[in-house]
């Protein structure tokens, strides 16, 4: 069992652990304790349950929180001990929540029994609800068992956590199928390789490596560059055609030159918050969406091969730079696509998969209305000239958006859209979007705070009655500059 103590309470840790070794060399040889003799000895010492882990992908994680009264954590620890279940880390902190109170987090070998785990798990449970406690969540990543029906999906709580699966790609990277433009390239495949190290050596608060593209791939971006400005005034939506001189003036957009990451990731923060994190392929969709909870967004930073400028198998810089980016500098569109990212944090499988597919039909292929014109804002459309002039040409069928309905509809992955949906505005597509999003069954809400870059967990009266402090306080500061403006109109008239 590897035990790493909290910097901060080493003398904490080595006193409970101590009281951890007296009792198991009391109890060695004992008749394994019933369930509810167990229940009745840490019913007082058993609080509550969070969920801020650094999660081993192949490992079951829980965190409880425990009162600083003796042998507490020796009676939790002997219903592991009892039931055969290893330990493989422990970790102890002092309660933000609970004033006398430590958090601790066990970490379950890989080989640890699932239906065992279950047990122990529905035995916590049941004793929190007799004793009115919180019910407990659990860290679950293993992907070599079916998931608990009481697990919470493991997810990132602070933003320096996405470096832990921001290299888990699913596809391409820097390996290429044998359909891939560029399988039979070896100075293609060799340029993949050297992004996909950029990506793998990159952690977060590091500034993303400058690239120098070679004349070849500065040859496809002006291809797809001069075609496309073309088509913007015309179709693309109010926000787009606002910000993209921007990015021409601040980060270097034009023909003959690709811009670099870092450049658009600083722009993009000063605009809305919203950086860039530089990725070697296609992320699972709950990896994707947990990056934007923190206002990150994943980019590749390669280009699509020279020989298909009108397509990629796969994002690629053009995509990226000339369909996402200029978006997320605009307010309303940042926080449609944070809420993405917030509703997807400790959802099912099931609902990711549904939060996925609203984003395909929104922010990779979406449609709005403006000035009673139809205009593009999906990425997937504005990185595509032949798919941005179709999707408008009356030729697809094209709905209201309803993400009821739309988080049903199947779509094609390597063809053109057959149908689209259309949002009356930002604003309206995000306030739709979290009015769908109270239908997702979890146990708690989530609330991300900029300050500290952290998810903090709505799931007790402390941190609730928190947010309500600071949601009164910036009432109370708007409230004040509104007396403020109604003054200087009075003194006006």
């Amino acid at each position: 069992m590897e035990v790493v103590k909290n910097n901060n309470n080493n003398e904490q840790l080595e006193k409970y652990m101590k009281e951890v070794k007296e009792n198991m060399t009391k109890n060695e040889g004992k008749e394994e304790t019933e369930d509810s003799d167990f229940c009745e000895e840490i019913t007082m010492c058993l609080d509550s349950y969070i969920a801020d882990v650094d999660s081993n992908p192949a490992h079951t994680t829980i965190i409880f929180t425990l009162k600083e009264e003796p042998g507490a954590l020796a009676q939790t620890l002997q219903v592991f001990k009892q039931r055969n279940v290893n330990l493989t880390h422990i970790e102890s902190r002092p309660s933000k929540v609970h004033v006398g109170c430590y958090e601790f987090m066990v970490e379950f070998a890989q080989d640890s029994d699932p239906d065992t785990l279950e047990a122990i798990i529905r035995m916590f449970r049941r004793r929190a609800e007799i004793a009115g406690l919180q019910a407990p969540r659990v860290q679950d990543y293993n992907s070599q068992i079916k998931q608990n029906k009481e697990s919470v999906p493991w997810f990132p709580m602070k933003i320096s956590d996405i470096d832990q699966f921001a290299n888990r790609v699913l596809s391409y990277g820097a390996e290429l199928d044998s359909d891939h433009p560029g399988f039979t390239d070896p100075t293609y495949r060799a340029r993949r390789k050297y992004f996909a190290d950029i990506a793998a050596n990159y952690r977060h608060g590091e500034k993303i490596p400058r690239v120098e593209y070679t004349a070849e791939e500065i040859g496809t971006w002006r291809t797809i560059y001069n075609e496309l400005i073309n088509l913007y005034p015309i179709h693309a939506c109010r926000e787009f055609n606002y910000i993209f001189p921007l990015l021409q003036q601040n980060c270097g957009y034009a023909p003959d030159r690709i811009p670099q990451l870092q450049d658009v990731s600083d722009f993009l923060k000063d605009c809305t918050g919203f950086t860039l994190r530089p990725v070697a392929g296609l992320l699972s969709s709950r990896d994707f969406l947990a990056g934007l909870a923190f206002r990150v967004f994943h980019s590749t930073q390669y280009i699509r091969h020279s020989s298909k400028p009108h397509y990629t198998p796969e994002p690629d810089i053009c995509h990226e730079l000339l369909g996402h980016c200029p978006l997320f500098a605009d307010p309303d569109f940042a926080q449609f696509s944070q809420e993405f990212g917030l509703a997807s944090l400790g959802a099912s499988d099931e609902m990711v998969e549904k939060l996925a597919t609203l984003y395909w039909f929104t922010v990779e292929f979406g449609i709005c209305i403006q000035n009673g014109a139809k205009k593009a804002y999906g990425a997937g459309l504005l990185s595509s000239f032949g798919e941005l002039e179709y999707s408008l040409s009356g030729q697809p069928e094209l709905a209201a958006f309803n993400p009821t309905e739309t988080c049903q509809t199947k779509y094609p992955i390597t063809s053109y859209q057959p149908k689209y949906f259309v949002a009356e505005s930002f604003a309206d597509a995000k306030n739709k979007l979290a009015a769908w999003s109270t239908s997702i069954p979890r146990q708690f809400q989530v609330n991300y705070n900029p300050y500290t870059q952290r998810i903090e967990m709505l799931d007790n009266e402390s941190a609730a009655n928190k947010l309500v402090r600071d949601v009164k306080s910036q009432v109370s500061k708007l409230e004040e500059a509104l007396r403020k403006l109604d003054k200087e109109k009075a003194k006006t008239k």
